[in-house]
């Protein structure tokens, strides 16, 4: 029997930094996240290896749709996207290997909308109550080393995830941390050959 992939609820938050450190920035910088509510069909009992597997191939469609729904959300004044990350939280009738399961899905879907980049997809996952925060870390598309782009986007679902529930969620933006400073290679360095620099 095939696993469903019900969605509850979907939030899309988009956010502008115009102003950091007491200056106006060169541009805005864009940065938002996407969130899925889902049913957790594991929810108080173990699944085994063979049902997550089979859920998480499910779960890649949505995870597609996510990614260009949150590029597109960012990018519509011609921007582009420079990080990216995922994260998700379990309600509290789940276990963390469920959250886990939106890795794989979620870096595909992030790959397919942004040009294949070459950087591994930074993450977070826990198991949380009603309302809960996420942090996602973010990193450069192409060059996980680039100190100015480490950042990190804060997720938070009001109403999710209740204890049957999990929260799938990506997170994108246009550009470095505003008013980084860290030294390190610059974005004019980057390669993007191997996804460090």
């Amino acid at each position: 029997m095939v696993t469903p992939v019900v969605v509850h609820r979907m939030q899309l938050t988009t956010r502008r930094t115009l102003r950091a450190a007491g200056a106006d920035l060169k541009r805005p910088h864009r940065h938002g996240s996407i969130a899925a509510v889902l049913a957790n069909p594991f929810a108080g009992s173990h699944a085994t290896e063979a049902q997550i597997d089979e859920w998480m191939t499910g779960l890649r469609p949505l995870a597609g749709e996510m990614a260009i729904e949150l590029r597109d959300a960012l990018t519509a004044d011609g921007e582009e996207i420079e990080t990216y990350g995922k994260g998700a939280i379990v309600g509290v009738s789940g276990e963390l290997e469920i959250a886990a399961a939106w890795h794989v899905p979620a870096g595909a879907g992030l790959r397919a909308a942004l040009s294949e980049p070459k950087a591994q997809v930074p993450s977070s996952k826990k198991v949380g109550a009603l309302g809960s925060q996420i942090d996602i870390p973010l990193v450069h598309l192409h060059a996980s080393y680039l100190r100015s782009h480490y950042d990190v986007e804060p997720v938070v679902v009001p109403d999710g995830p209740r204890p049957d529930e999990v929260v799938f969620a990506l997170v994108m933006s246009t550009g470095a941390r505003p008013a980084h400073r860290i030294g390190g290679f610059t974005i004019d360095d980057v390669h993007g050959d191997d996804g460090l620099r």
